[in-house]
């Protein structure tokens, strides 16, 4: 995991007025010239030259207005432009950003909540923990594919949570599909992010196989296996 601080001038009057909300961040050229901004063609974002603009989406774990920063937790990996990126930058280095996109709406009248997520969650479990009341009963659950990801979650006095280490050759976000998958009553809010084939069989079991109303949960496909996009 990288954390990146982006800061300047130009973070004046960005505001998220919801947890686990996203920017979008558009990454400079890997050969090292200047950050080009990209036009909308009607379907994407594109460089000058036609290509697609290598713009990733991320949740921040914490804006700063004061200092104007903006904190970026980014997971490293083979094969991905954002990751890439983020294992080689320097301070001064440009990126643009653009949001934030919506967040979250906590449910005040829910007692209980689920959290569940992969690396890639785990700014946004932090946030959702950060402003939760502190009599809400919080069980979260976290997929990890190294030791190396288990943060320190924000202190929560009602909090438990659980980290599950993905085995070799398993799938990802396989042991949250078990989690789910083992669930014996559906707290009163749920939020889940992950891989999307994962989050695709916990939609399955929550909605068409409990019943689940889907008010009640937001389940988020937040990458994609085998797509280069974090």
């Amino acid at each position: 995991m990288a954390r990146i601080v982006l800061s300047g001038d130009e973070l004046e009057g960005l505001e998220i007025d919801e947890p686990a909300a996203s920017v979008r961040l558009l990454l400079p050229p890997p050969d090292g010239d200047r950050l080009v901004i990209p036009a909308w063609s009607g379907n994407q974002f594109v460089l000058p030259d036609g290509d697609r603009a290598p713009i990733r989406t991320f949740t921040p774990r914490r804006l700063d207005p004061s200092e104007r920063e903006l904190t970026l937790d980014i997971v490293v990996h083979e094969g991905g432009a954002a990751s890439d990126w983020a294992s080689s930058a320097a301070e001064g280095d440009e990126v643009a950003i653009s949001g934030p996109g919506r967040g979250y709406e906590i449910d005040p009248t829910a007692s209980d909540y689920l959290l569940v997520g992969d690396e890639t969650a785990l700014a946004a479990i932090a946030q959702l923990l950060e402003v939760f009341a502190p009599t809400t009963q919080v069980t979260v659950h976290v997929e990890i594919a190294d030791p190396s990801a288990r943060l320190e979650l924000p202190p929560h006095p009602a909090t438990t949570v659980a980290w599950h280490e993905l085995g070799e050759g398993s799938a990802p976000g396989s042991t949250l599909v078990d989690v789910i998958a083992g669930l014996e009553e559906v707290p009163a809010g749920v939020w889940i992010a992950g891989e999307a084939a994962s989050v695709q069989k916990i939609r399955k079991n929550l909605f068409d196989e409990r019943g689940l109303a889907r008010a009640r949960a937001t389940v988020r496909g937040y990458w994609k296996l085998g797509r280069a996009a974090t």
